[in-house]
């Protein structure tokens, strides 16, 4: 019979799979919702530059469901089983989200910097939280956040 309270053990401390295990969590969900911001964003984007913003959301969706997969495969290394249902991100995402319906290209481009930003500043946050505790996990919160704001900085240059 398999051990289904805690199977993987991870080689962390208890307070460091904590700590670790928070940072992950949290930026599972907010990568998570900040994919589905964007799907939805490139289902319902409308405008005269909508070509060139529904093909930029789904790079943006790549990237993100990219990571989502990293962080939740990290999190499981260390032992902490990763929660991405959907009620989980519903309540504790920190992405600023979108509304429904059609929305402008040029709404969307907003929408998309404001989530990035958010999303991006939570990480920056982990990264400080696990750098003394955890810098595996601190280094792929590093190379993520620096795609994110490499990807905040091409959205916001179309608002220039």
């Amino acid at each position: 019979m398999t051990d289904t309270t805690a199977p993987i053990k991870g080689l962390l401390d208890d307070d460091a799979r904590q700590i670790a295990g928070d940072a992950l969590q949290a930026t599972l969900v907010d990568l998570i919702d900040l994919s589905l911001i964007a799907k939805q964003a490139h289902w319902n984007v409308v405008g005269v530059n909508f070509t060139a913003v529904h093909a930029d959301l789904d790079e943006l969706v790549d990237v993100t469901r990219e990571f989502s997969d990293a962080t939740a495969e990290r999190a499981t290394a260390i032992g902490v089983s990763p929660d991405g249902r959907s009620a989980t991100v519903a309540k504790t995402t920190g992405a600023r989200g979108i509304g429904e319906g059609w929305i402008g290209d040029t709404d969307t481009v907003s929408v998309i910097v404001e989530n990035l930003a958010a999303v991006t500043g939570g990480i920056r946050e982990r990264i400080t939280a696990t750098g003394d505790v955890d810098p595996v996990t601190e280094d792929l919160l590093i190379g993520i956040a620096a795609r994110l704001e490499q990807l905040h900085w091409m959205w916001q240059a179309r608002k220039a």
